[in-house]
């Protein structure tokens, strides 16, 4: 399918279907060409497909554990006529990743809940990516500082009932959050997620940018959200 007209093809299957919180990492991250950008547990390669769309300057690695969604990824890229080294592993693993201290920048939709919580995904193959059963934050964010020069960004999303707990393990790594954004359906709900970028080695000091309102008052699309999903009239 096309992600919106004129744009790029997709197909995730009933696994990796779009989500919005993908949809919303892709706009927040900030790219330039030539940088070298790796993508941790790409699913069928939703924010890497938005990514290259937007910048096909840019280097970009992925890696995914699922066989057959690093296959589709592969594909998804290929329909589109772009570029990406689709890595089939698990991010765990050094030698699924690429070299130490090389890369300006790592995204990442990871899994939000810890092990048995949450609500359960019936599919498996959707359970591990909800989940930190599979693999837990702290895996994810080692990766990251693992792969990232220094001054290299890690760009995520997650729940925002976990931000402490997401702080830590970011201090944990000496990843220091450096922007943030609050998504909220409207103004007078609560955030449910929360965008950030860390720094490697990066200096403190966090600047909290305004929410992401995705509702107007009377239940629409925002004017921003319209702009994300490429709905302007």
């Amino acid at each position: 399918m096309k992600l919106w007209p004129g744009g790029p093809e997709y197909e995730g299957g009933d696994a990796f279907p779009v989500t919005t919180d993908s949809v919303l990492l892709a706009d927040f991250v900030r790219v330039k060409p030539g940088m070298r950008v790796l993508e941790l547990g790409c699913g069928a390669g939703i924010i890497s497909l938005l990514l290259l769309v937007r910048e096909p300057g840019v280097r970009l690695e992925a890696v995914e554990i699922d066989s057959r969604a690093a296959a589709r990824a592969r594909d998804n890229f290929a329909a589109n006529g772009l570029e990406a080294g689709v890595v089939c592993g698990d991010l765990r693993d050094a030698s699924c990743l690429p070299p130490a201290n090389s890369c300006s920048l790592v995204v990442c939709n990871p899994p939000y809940f810890a092990a048995n919580s949450g609500k359960q995904a019936s599919d498996a193959r959707r359970a591990m990516a909800r989940s930190e059963g599979g693999c837990t934050f702290a895996e994810v964010c080692a990766a990251a500082a693992r792969s990232l020069k220094q001054g290299g960004r890690f760009a995520f999303v997650h729940r925002a009932e976990r931000l402490a707990e997401v702080f830590a393990v970011l201090a944990g790594k000496r990843l220091e959050p450096k922007r943030l954004r609050l998504v909220q359906h409207s103004a007078d709900s609560a955030p449910g997620l929360v965008l950030c970028e860390a720094v490697r080695f990066g200096a403190h000091g966090l600047t909290v940018e305004p929410a992401l309102l995705l509702q107007t008052p009377d239940g629409a699309d925002s004017a921003e959200a319209r702009r994300i999903y490429h709905l302007e009239d």
